[in-house]
Formats: C-alpha cells, sequence, structure tokens
C-alpha cells in the first residue's frame, strides 16, 4: 500500500519581519495567485484557524482566508449582519484586496489570539460591524456589511495586511500582562527562522 506524504504547512510567528511589512496589492487573478489561495485554505483549516493573511504563510499579499463556523460555539453571538448570512455558509473562502470601506460606530471588547502569536489571548477594542469589500478567486465582487465575530475576524486579518497584530493594539497595561510571554515566543521563534510548521 503507497501512502501519501503529508505536506508541512509554515505559518510565520511573533518576531518575524515579514509580518511588520505592508501587504502589496494583487494585480490579476492568475495561475500563482490560485495556488496560493489553496495553500492557504489548507493551512487555515489545517492549523484550526478561523483566519489566516497571505504575510503569515510569507507572501506580503493582500490576500485573506476566512474560514468560520456558521454556528459559532465559543460564546460569539451572531449579529445577523447581510455579511454574516451571505458568507458564513460558503467559509472558508478567500479574498483579494479586501477592503474595510466603513467601520460601524459602536465598539465592543473581546478576548483575540492569532496562529502567529499562539497560545497568547488578549482583549482587544474594536468596531462591532464594518463594510468589507473584496474580490474572491473567481473574480466575483463581494460588498457586504459584516458584524459579530465575522467583522472582528476581518478587522485582525486586515490588520496583518498593514503590518500590524493584534497585540499592537492593547492598551499598555494589558500589552504588559502579557509582554513576558511575547518575549519568550520571540526568542524561541528566533531559533527557527519563527516559522511554526504543521503536516497535514
Amino acid at each position: 500500500m503507497i501512502f501519501r506524504k503529508k505536506k508541512q504547512y509554515t505559518v510565520y510567528t511573533y518576531g518575524a519581519p515579514v509580518l511588520k511589512k505592508l501587504a502589496e496589492p494583487v494585480d490579476r487573478i492568475d495561475g500563482n495567485i490560485l495556488e496560493i489561495g489553496n495553500e492557504m485554505l489548507q493551512a487555515v483549516e489545517v492549523f484550526e484557524g478561523i483566519g489566516l493573511a497571505a504575510p503569515q504563510i510569507g507572501i506580503s499579499l493582500k490576500m485573506m482566508a476566512l474560514n468560520l463556523p456558521a454556528d459559532p460555539d465559543d460564546g460569539a453571538e451572531l449579529a445577523n449582519s447581510p455579511g454574516e448570512n451571505a458568507l458564513l455558509p460558503h467559509m472558508p473562502f478567500i479574498l483579494i484586496n479586501p477592503e474595510i470601506v466603513s467601520f460601524g460606530g459602536a465598539i465592543g471588547i473581546r478576548s483575540e489570539g492569532c496562529l502567529s502569536v499562539p497560545e497568547i489571548y488578549a482583549p482587544v477594542i474594536r468596531p462591532l460591524s464594518v463594510r468589507l469589500r473584496g474580490v474572491t478567486l473567481r473574480g466575483e465582487v463581494i460588498d457586504f456589511e459584516c458584524g459579530g465575530l465575522l467583522g472582528r475576524c476581518i478587522q485582525h486579518e486586515m490588520d496583518h495586511l498593514e503590518g500590524v497584530l493584534f497585540v499592537d493594539r492593547l492598551t499598555p497595561d494589558e500589552f504588559a500582562i502579557i509582554e513576558p510571554e511575547l518575549k519568550a515566543l520571540e526568542k524561541s521563534g528566533s531559533k527557527n527562522e519563527f516559522k511554526r510548521k504543521i503536516s497535514g
């Protein structure tokens, strides 16, 4: 019997220079972009994440993978926004050149984590909703108001495309709490080029 060799997937962790770079827009959807998109979809599932930005796999392009459950079981409330209704049934999928057109007026606080900052969580203040615009791998334009966990995830992944991590948005007091863990993560990451690897 022939066994297929498992593929190895990599996510870059806190301290990696690629995570602080401004991502470049995608000029056109070609075979290379389709391949990157497929790699991101596989990686976000293997790492069991709800979102992943291209810089996290070492590619500074404006692409994000969204992989939220249709029915969150972590206490997250569905805001019943147009974006949730339209997009959650089609997860996971890739957005190319996503942009936040506008932010809702109400803000909220929720604990966030990140595949690039493993096992570290902290409360982040963000708008409760955003208007998202982007293009799918099929070239379809989407434009929706997105709330709930989806709205927060979009903001988190958009930050990655701007070279910002969720820990950069913490209050000084909250940052001080996790700073020792971040320093330990950066120190350990520097020993393996800040690469976190999983086979899948």
